[in-house]
């Protein structure tokens, strides 16, 4: 939400208003960052297109 409402300038401006798809929860921070970068790979970065088309 509070993504929507900040005034600031960028490149991501007009791409308004963000829309949450997914969300994971972790028990450890190790965990999450493992999460990260596996969706910065190109099988992460193809999931993440696959909801985005999907919802």
């Amino acid at each position: 939400k509070s993504h929507n409402v900040l005034e600031t300038k960028g490149y991501t401006l007009k791409f308004r208003p963000w829309k949450v798809i997914y969300v994971e929860f972790f028990d450890a921070k190790a965990e999450a960052i493992k999460k990260e970068k596996y969706l910065k790979t190109g099988i992460g970065r193809e999931f993440i297109k696959n909801l985005i088309l999907n919802n």
